[in-house]
């Protein structure tokens, strides 16, 4: 049957329109169809502006003492889009590197006997937990050598050294409130600070590095009591007290010095009471006014009208090793009052109840 020519154009027309849709719609198959580049579309779980969501200040407990640093470790890490093997959803927080021992400042050890202070400062090089916990008597039960073995335990397992979490995590619990020196106090601050990196990450380890910064005490003489107006005489028994100390009480009694006025007190120091960081001593005023002035020391006696030295406001200072702690002006030392001279007219005859000198009667001669 023959076909007019209309109809064969017709025709062609439309196959070429039936072929220009499917190039339309499917191309090549190199592009899609919301690209306007020829480049594929790329989701991403961050923000559109690139900055990295920030973290939440991860959970201490009431005495913990994390810092903010982050490890070198976990600087600029970004978390992927794959899916951890447990289903849980990967975290980006900042890895927080536990602070260490502040400075104490250094204990005097002059019996060489090791006591809290002393093993404090040689936990404070994190280097030297295993050395410091071998002078840890383990079967004491004193709360200050508790709380080092725990420390020192705790150092290890956070260096991945061995140690105990579990035992670190008893005795900070057990020991709350029980420590009352500086130095204990920030020992125990700063095993707060390891049990909460070890919560955070319990399988991670710590980049322990010796703190810097203010010392953990301070030692200083608090007040001198005179029992008086802030004046003592020559003799008088007056009390020192000392706050913030770092080193054992015994050694400072035993190698210890107090001076008043610049002159060194003789004999050994004497202990009123103590308690924790704090110790009252006594100790007796010399008599400096009356003493020539290299001997006087510190301060300047006033005189009276005839010339006499009747006070001097004096330095208190307690030392022990490299230790000071001074106050100045502590107190007044005032001349002992003068004892009345007798008057001409009792001093002309015998003290009263007493018989004049003279030849005594010859005893008459026997039969």
């Amino acid at each position: 049957m023959a076909v007019s020519l209309g109809m064969r154009i017709s025709g062609l027309l439309v196959v070429g329109a039936v072929a220009v849709a499917v190039a339309a719609f499917n191309g090549d198959g190199s592009g899609t169809p919301d690209s306007g580049d020829g480049g594929s579309a790329i989701v991403t779980a961050g923000p559109s502006n690139g900055a990295t969501p920030s973290s939440p200040t991860p959970r201490q407990s009431p005495a913990g003492e994390a810092s903010g640093t982050p490890l070198p470790s976990s600087q600029g890490h970004t978390s992927t889009a794959t899916p951890s093997p447990s289903g849980a959803s990967p975290s980006n927080k900042p890895l927080l590197s536990p602070t260490w021992l502040p400075p104490g400042p250094a204990s005097p050890n002059a019996d060489t006997t090791p006591d809290p202070s002393s093993v404090y400062d040689h936990l404070r090089d994190p280097g030297q937990c295993r050395t410091a916990l071998k002078l840890i008597p383990t079967a004491s039960t004193d709360p200050e050598w508790r709380l080092l073995h725990a420390l020192a335990t705790a150092c290890l397992a956070a260096r991945g050294e061995g140690g105990s979490w579990a035992t670190a995590t008893k005795e900070y619990a057990a020991l709350a409130g029980k420590t009352d020196t500086c130095k204990g106090r920030a020992a125990y601050a700063v095993l707060g600070g390891l049990l909460d990196f070890h919560r955070q990450r319990p399988e991670a380890t710590a980049q322990l590095k010796m703190a810097s910064g203010g010392p953990a005490c301070t030692y200083r003489i608090a007040t001198v009591d005179t029992g008086d107006d802030g004046k003592a005489q020559p003799g008088d028994t007056i009390t020192i007290e000392l706050r913030g100390t770092f080193f054992d009480h015994a050694e400072l009694l035993r190698f210890g010095n107090v001076f008043i006025g610049g002159q060194q007190l003789a004999g050994p120091l004497v202990l009123r009471s103590q308690a924790g960081d704090e110790l009252v001593l006594s100790a007796v005023v010399p008599s400096l006014c009356g003493a020539p002035a290299p001997q006087r020391g510190a301060g300047n006696c006033a005189t009276s009208h005839n010339g006499a030295a009747d006070e001097l406001a004096v330095d208190v200072i307690v030392r022990y090793g490299h230790t000071e702690a001074r106050l100045k002006n502590a107190f007044t030392v005032a001349a002992p009052a003068a004892s009345p001279s007798p008057s001409p007219e009792a001093s002309s005859g015998p003290p009263q109840g007493m018989l004049p000198l003279g030849p005594l009667p010859a005893h008459p001669a026997g039969p």
